[in-house]
């Protein structure tokens, strides 16, 4: 059985509930080499403890430290990517080379120099300066160990160890408490002893990163409501974010989570007449792609017109059922899909192409397509946005700009809205009034462009109203924006130059520090 990360070392896990084998989705078989354990409470309880003293720790740990430790875990996962690739492919079904080697790890290892770069600089904690009053404030660390919950489709870039969320929480200065996913445990037990590596060549303290591999969700829930731990960070279905952010706000915890989103992508008529097939082509790839388990895929598609938008189904309809089935991280997702699929059936959508399980040897769904009127979608409008995490998409035929934006109206929060305009006045004046009623409705607004794809920029936002996340005012994305979940803001009220944190003093000792003193921002020393 498999050894978990507990306060710094590799231990035998003591009396699990359980244990459990990671699975090849390609050959619908389990990897039985290795057995993983259901930890019980008490090495979680342990693990509470250890990271509680870790986070006083890193109150003294310099940030420069802390991005030594990120830049550090960057680089030895840069050079044990062939192999991680290779393990993370057995357990998901991912091709090693065109999805891990020349994205997802390029990008895992781009956050987390990323990260490290706004820890260094200090932007994050936005130093503010009151100096009549003599009221300094910044943002800090949260005192305790945050809870990171990575998901199934991204083994390295949301990965509870390696993901965003984890370098959000350490770059901020807190420890983190890592849980691995059953799809990929193996993969995630990897990265662990390479980050458990770079905590010890730098120095940071023993418990900073910590990692088990599953637990019984009543376990779950008691972890994320325990009063020492600083906050927690979720990606996954809405069923276990909505249990999670129960049980954590129940103990007033603060918890972020990104659950469904069926990124909603308009096409006016004028784009239609313009370049239906280029878009059509363009989002059967954005549906389609890696068995269309992304969390931005479109999964409802609205288009203008209705010989235009019957002839626009029609051609997406041709794309796919010409696209071969993909493989599916799990079979509990293959009955997900399915299950999604039967109650947009059930709400009226009729199935143009597939619609049922692949006939293949490993786990996959056919790539599907439905179709709707506006009329009957505006009958049952939430069950049409059942969201489906697989290849699956609904095209919804409205007859003018109206029922377009009364569509618009019906829509729950999504990660993304997209519009395909044209550029003349005509389409300019149905484009402003679905914008502005799409805004509040997505953490990002796109034009003639497809939401697949989430640029770590600091402009991101990877984020958007419920059900798509858990509050629409953060980003799980993009730093220094992303850390600000894991950041506590700390206020000194004529507290003596000499007792401020460095950041607050008079003098800036950081080098082009933007710090807000008397409402204008400035990288200048205060007078002594």
């Amino acid at each position: 059985m498999q050894k978990i990360l507990l306060d710094g070392s590799w231990r035998d896990a003591v009396s699990p509930s359980s244990t459990f084998h990671s699975f090849d989705p390609r050959e619908n078989k389990s990897l039985t080499e290795r057995s993983f354990p259901v930890s019980a409470w008490d090495e979680l309880e342990q693990m509470i403890q250890a990271g509680s003293q870790a986070a006083e720790e890193l109150l003294d740990v310099p940030s420069a430290l802390i991005a030594d430790f990120l830049d550090t875990y960057a680089a030895q996962i840069e050079s044990e990517a062939q192999q991680l690739a290779k393990i993370a492919q057995e357990e998901t079904g991912l091709e090693a080379t065109s999805r891990f080697l020349e994205k997802e790890l390029p990008r895992t290892i781009f956050q987390l120099r990323e990260a490290a770069k706004s820890a260094s600089s200090a932007r994050w904690t936005e130093p503010t300066i009151a100096s009549q009053a003599n009221i300094r404030s910044m943002r800090g660390p949260l005192g305790g160990p945050v809870v990171v919950l990575g998901p199934n489709n991204f083994p390295f870039a949301y990965n509870g160890v390696s993901g965003g969320d984890f370098a959000s929480a350490i770059a901020a200065g807190n420890p983190v408490i890592a849980k691995g996913h059953p799809s990929h445990p193996y993969t995630s037990q990897r990265l662990a002893i390479i980050a458990q590596k770079a905590c010890d060549s730098v120095g940071l303290p023993r418990a900073t990163v910590q990692f088990f591999y599953e637990t019984k969700r009543e376990t779950g829930l008691k972890l994320v409501s325990h009063p020492q731990v600083g906050a927690v960070g979720f990606t996954g279905s809405r069923p276990a974010g909505m249990a999670l952010k129960k049980a954590a706000e129940e103990a007033g915890k603060p918890i972020y989570l990104e659950m469904s989103s069926v990124n909603p992508v308009f096409v006016l008529s004028e784009a239609l007449k313009a370049r239906s097939s280029e878009i059509a082509e363009a989002l059967h790839l954005s549906c389609t792609s890696e068995s269309g388990q992304f969390c931005t895929k479109p999964g409802l598609i609205v288009a203008e017109g209705t010989e235009a938008g019957l002839a626009f189904s029609d051609e997406l309809e041709e794309l796919f059922s010409k696209t071969a089935p993909g493989v599916l991280l799990s079979q509990s997702g293959q009955d997900a899909i399915a299950a999604a699929v039967g109650t947009m059936l059930e709400a009226g959508a009729t199935v143009l192409t597939g619609g049922r399980p692949s006939p293949t040897k490993h786990i996959g769904y056919l790539p599907t397509l439905l179709r709707i009127s506006a009329t009957e979608f505006l009958k049952r409008p939430t069950p049409l946005q059942s969201e489906a995490f697989g290849p699956v998409a609904l095209v919804v035929i409205a007859a003018n700009p109206d029922e377009t934006r009364a569509i618009a109206r019906t829509l729950q929060g999504n990660l993304t809205a997209s519009i395909f305009s044209g550029s003349s006045g005509e389409n300019e004046k149905a484009y402003a009034p679905l914008a502005r009623t799409l805004r509040v409705k997505a953490g990002r607004l796109l034009n003639d462009k497809v939401p697949t794809g989430v640029t770590p920029c600091p402009a991101m936002n990877h984020g958007g109203p419920y059900p798509a996340t858990g509050h629409p005012g953060f980003t799980a994305v993009g730093f220094p924006a992303s850390m600000l979940r894991f950041s506590a803001l700390h206020c000194y009220d004529n507290v003596r130059e000499d007792r401020l944190p460095p950041i607050l003093r008079n003098r800036n000792p950081i080098s082009g520090l933007l710090r807000l003193v008397d409402g204008e921002y400035t990288d200048q020393d205060l007078p002594a």
